[in-house]
Formats: C-alpha cells, sequence, structure tokens
C-alpha cells in the first residue's frame, strides 16, 4: 500500500510560451477534489474570457486513479494527453494544469500543438515547488482520566496531531497520524486496559 505521494505545494500562475504567434499561458494548482478543480478552471475562464482554448489535465488520487485530460476544442490528443503526459512523467498527483491559448493567425498542426502544450506544461512543473506529502488517519480513543499521560506519550511517540479532546470521566481523544503507523499504534493500544479506539479514516 503507497502511504505517501508527491504533489505541488503551492499554484504557480502566468507561465508564458509563444509559438508561431500563438500565446500559451500555463497554470498550476494543488486540488483535493473535483471541486477544487472546478473552481480553479473558472478562476482562469474568468480571468481569460477571450482566450481560444483552456485545455487542462489533472490527477487525483495517491495513485492518480482519478485523471482527465481535455483538448477544449483543439484536434483530439493535441492538448489534454500531452499535459497529462507531464503529470505522469513528473509522477505527481492532487494537482491539476491548465494551458490557456490565444490564437495567433497562424495554424500550428496536430504535431505543432502537441509540442507546445507539452512545452508549456513542462515549464510550469518545473517552476513548482514538489514535495512528498504523508498519508494521514484519524483515530478516536476513548480512556480513563487517569491514563491520559500513558496516552500522550504514546500519541507523542507517533508525532500524532491533537484534533479534539474531551475530558470527563471517560476521556476521549481525536488525533491525526501517518497511515504508515496505523498498525503500530494499534498494536499498543490493544495492549493496555479498559482503552477502546477506533479508526475515523
Amino acid at each position: 500500500m503507497e502511504f505517501s505521494f508527491d504533489t505541488i505545494k503551492s499554484p504557480v500562475e502566468n507561465i508564458h510560451l509563444k509559438e508561431k504567434g500563438s500565446k500559451f499561458i500555463g497554470f498550476s494548482f494543488p486540488v483535493e477534489n473535483e471541486s477544487e478543480v472546478k473552481e480553479a478552471l473558472g478562476k482562469v475562464k474568468e480571468e481569460h474570457p477571450k482566450a481560444t482554448h483552456h485545455c487542462y489535465a489533472f490527477r487525483l488520487g495517491i495513485t492518480g486513479e482519478n485523471y482527465r485530460a481535455n483538448d477544449d476544442g483543439e484536434p483530439s490528443g493535441s492538448a489534454g494527453l500531452p499535459i497529462y503526459n507531464q503529470l505522469l512523467a513528473n509522477n505527481v498527483t492532487q494537482i491539476l494544469l491548465i494551458v490557456v491559448r490565444y490564437y495567433g493567425g497562424t495554424k500550428l498542426g496536430v504535431s505543432g500543438l502537441v509540442k507546445a502544450y507539452k512545452e508549456t506544461a513542462k515549464l510550469i512543473l518545473e517552476s513548482c515547488e514538489i514535495i512528498t506529502k504523508e498519508l494521514q488517519s484519524e483515530i478516536e480513543i476513548q480512556f480513563d482520566f487517569n491514563q491520559q499521560n500513558v496516552i500522550f506519550t504514546l500519541l507523542n511517540k507517533f508525532e500524532a496531531k491533537i484534533i479534539d479532546f474531551k475530558t470527563e470521566e471517560t476521556c476521549t481523544i481525536s488525533a491525526k497520524l501517518k497511515t504508515s503507523e496505523k498498525e503500530n499504534i494499534s498494536d499498543q493500544l490493544s495492549e493496555m486496559q479498559i482503552i477502546s479506539f477506533e479508526f475515523l479514516s
């Protein structure tokens, strides 16, 4: 199972490329889901309403299993696919690349378009800071008030981040930790008395 993935740290905008009078402008956005993809696309379309094409590709999911490449009116396979192939070449996911084109009066032909879209996508990714993100899981633990030191020490050991802590007779704590540590923390919690826990994600 995969426990981490590579993505970009922050958006990069307005990467320019000129080809026979046509202007290509590239954008990249880190995205979590398809509604963020739509939002980013909407933003770029608003900024460039007169552009001839807004072509894009995205990958979502740990292994990029959810993806799409869109030619937006360019000849089939000449725009979205070359952009998508750059995402594959760099092995990044949770990312959207958009290339906006302003037609310059000279037709580029399919091979010219493939080259221009590929080059723009490549330039965008070269301008991005690529980071590795660890998958996180959320755990909820219930325990007696007098056990809190033990629990906190354990969570600390696994570098867990506490999200919520309710102290009553029975305490409930919610925390996030690396998915890769799920099994290890489960083993240690299972050995403790009067403690119950479950993973929420």
